[in-house]
């Protein structure tokens, strides 16, 4: 008779975790709270627009081609991947912006003009990153956070001064140029804290963005999402979708098993893709290993503002994926990280997919993705949300020498309160717990319960850390340690 595993949400890391372990011979039962599968990076339909509601960046593609290859797939045999160029553009003033292409020798190109010799400095630094990038690959992310002695390999000793500097210095000590200085220190946002606050080895992240490139599913990131459906259904995972997990059910120091909509679901394993805060409020107070005060200590990582909107023409000026960095970052960093707030002056971020892919909007329309960077926990408010609208489209209008105000069809937003309402985010965060030094690997929260056996935590608050990828690496990481422990027989 096979093993049952009960596993808690349906997110890129509690999928991938459900097709691990179906593979592994267990009998799988996913609970999703939503009408929809997805967590996360759910989708929003409406008026024949089309809009991720989460994730809409697609980086480190090879991290998605391991995952396939598994299974003996690969993303190709579920969705059409599309390189973007240019990937993105950064806004610094009206009509004033870089243009970040699909190479970097395009982007060394960008550079010199920004601040001449600065490409000799970039390949440098990228080569750097390039080699981070091996390493994270090959030595660290994939690694369960069990022990400290997993970022001790030969390779990482080597840089280890890279783990006690941070990505703010070592950027500003090869660039002076303060655009080139804010495009470099962009990638750390993904990993959900300020550039002063992370570790320099994650500089990786450039060669992410720089090296490996940026590109689009076609029809949307929902793609990834039901490919890992398809799979986990072809593997036999079931999925319940409107069933919210009411607890987990602990008998004799042993998880076996959950109680959804008032009824019980035994099972030999329980896996939490939820978020992890809430996952251990779904046991009783003996049970869980972290206090409040834990939580209340952790750096996490921002929540959004986010606004979905039709318009009802074709937008100019602007790139699929569009930055405006025309005020200053280190005082909207304050206002998430040092002394929470909403800021003044708000960095954002625009997605336009219509741009790239017809399916995201009708002919002659755009769909418009804007997203505010915030301190979790803030108060939210629908008079909040209209006045940073209105603070945003302003400056739009104005970065971008067009007028859009009148062109829109609808406008639909999510933020903190949505954020806690649908995924039970702790104090409504959107990506999870920050990837400082002292939240980096084996001092995340564990992906194995210390008190309670056969119960195990996937996603975004444990390891390898917030973004995609990683999470389709935590599902892993959490269904090697259970097939590999045979926890059910301790």
């Amino acid at each position: 008779m096979k093993l049952k595993a009960n596993i808690i949400g349906s997110g890129f890391s509690a999928l991938a975790a459900s097709c691990y372990l179906a593979q592994s011979g267990y009998d799988v039962t996913i609970f999703e709270k939503n009408p929809t599968i997805g967590g996360r990076a759910r989708q929003l339909k409406k008026d024949g627009f089309t809009f991720d509601i989460g994730p809409t960046w697609y980086w480190m593609p090879d991290v998605f081609e391991r995952f396939f290859a598994d299974f003996d797939k690969k993303p190709s045999d579920f969705y059409t991947l599309e390189k973007l160029n240019p990937a993105y553009s950064v806004y610094f003033g009206k009509n004033d912006y870089v243009t970040i292409e699909d190479t970097l020798d395009k982007i060394a190109i960008a550079f010199e003009k920004e601040e001449p010799g600065s490409s000799k400095q970039l390949y440098k630094f990228i080569s750097e990153a390039k080699s981070n990038y091996k390493i994270a690959i090959k030595d660290l992310v994939y690694n369960p956070g069990v022990s400290p002695l997993e970022l001790i390999t030969p390779a990482t000793i080597k840089k280890l001064n890279q783990f006690f500097s941070t990505i703010k210095k070592d950027v500003r000590k090869e660039f002076k140029n303060e655009r080139l200085v804010k495009i470099l220190e962009f990638p750390v946002l993904f990993l959900g804290a300020k550039p002063s606050d992370t570790p320099s080895f994650y500089n990786f992240m450039n060669y992410a963005d720089f090296g490996l490139g940026t590109f689009h599913p076609k029809k949307g990131m929902y793609q990834v999402i039901l490919a890992l459906e398809k799979l986990a259904l072809k593997l036999g995972v079931k999925i319940k979708t409107q069933n919210p997990i009411d607890k987990i059910i602990v008998d004799n120091g042993k998880a076996i098993g959950v109680m959804s909509n008032g009824k019980t679901y035994l099972s030999d394993i329980v896996v939490s893709g939820a978020d992890y805060h809430h996952s251990e409020t779904l046991l009783d107070k003996a049970h869980r290993q972290y206090s409040e005060g834990y939580w209340e200590r952790k750096t996490f990582a921002p929540s959004s503002l986010l606004f979905y909107v039709g318009f009802n023409k074709k937008l100019k000026n602007v790139n699929h994926h569009t930055l405006f960095f025309d005020v200053d970052f280190d005082t909207h960093a304050e206002a998430i990280y040092d002394h929470p707030k909403w800021p003044e002056n708000p960095l954002f971020y625009a997605s336009f997919p219509s741009i790239t892919d017809q399916n995201a909007a009708p002919d002659g329309k755009e769909a418009g993705i804007f997203l505010i960077p915030l301190a979790p926990g803030l108060k939210d408010t629908p008079e909040l949300r209209e006045e940073y609208f209105n603070k945003i489209i302003t400056r739009f209008e104005n970065l971008t020498s067009q007028t859009v105000e009148n062109d829109i069809i609808f406008k639909e937003s999510f933020c903190v309160n949505d954020f806690i309402k649908d995924y039970n985010s702790y104090k409504g965060n959107a990506y999870g717990m920050a990837n400082t030094l002292l939240q980096t690997a084996f001092l995340r929260p564990k992906l194995k319960s210390k008190k309670v056996k056969n119960l195990f935590f996937t996603g975004q608050l444990t390891v390898p850390g917030p973004g995609v990828p990683p999470s389709l690496i935590s599902g892993k990481l959490v269904a090697d340690l259970i097939t590999k422990h045979h926890p059910v027989l301790v």
